[in-house]
């Protein structure tokens, strides 16, 4: 399979009162974490270490190396922990217990990817390019972003 078979459904998800799950403590977590803090803030965050940045995020942190049981009881689990070997295993014990999972810079290991972007009040607009072209992605929310800023498109 090429990474343009790849489909991925645009949906958001209700995670109201749902466990969320974040291993890894570094760069890539730590950039993941602060755009979810916008949304929630029961996530749990897992590494053996973390960043300062990481650590000034309002989640429960808990500072080891990642087991299985680890997985038991989250809704979704975001995998960022930079080795590879141990970001598939994390997947693939998730899977066992049907969890969904985003595997950071891994499209083919992830059941859903995050897109890019803006939120305004209650409006949240994502643009996604199917895990193709994240900085594209990047480029057009930026976009969209500057003409609500310019009052070219309002919100209320």
């Amino acid at each position: 399979m090429k990474r343009e078979d790849l489909q991925f459904l645009p949906i958001s998800i209700n995670v109201t009162n749902k466990k969320i799950l974040l291993i890894g403590g570094g760069k890539v977590a730590t950039h993941k974490g602060s755009i979810m803090a916008r949304f929630v803030n029961q996530v749990t965050v897992i590494a053996p270490e973390f960043t300062p940045e990481i650590k000034q995020l309002p989640f429960t942190f808990i500072e080891k190396e990642y087991e299985k049981s680890d997985l038991e009881g989250f809704f979704l689990v975001y995998v960022c922990t930079g080795d590879h070997e141990l970001n598939r295993r994390i997947k693939q014990d998730a899977e066992t217990l049907d969890i969904l999972t985003s595997v950071c810079d891994a499209p083919f290991l992830c059941d859903f990817v995050s897109p890019a972007i803006h939120k305004e009040g209650h409006i949240t607009i994502s643009v996604a390019s199917n895990a193709q072209n994240v900085y594209q992605s990047v480029d057009i929310r930026n976009q969209i972003k500057e003409l609500i800023e310019n009052g070219q498109i309002h919100i209320q």
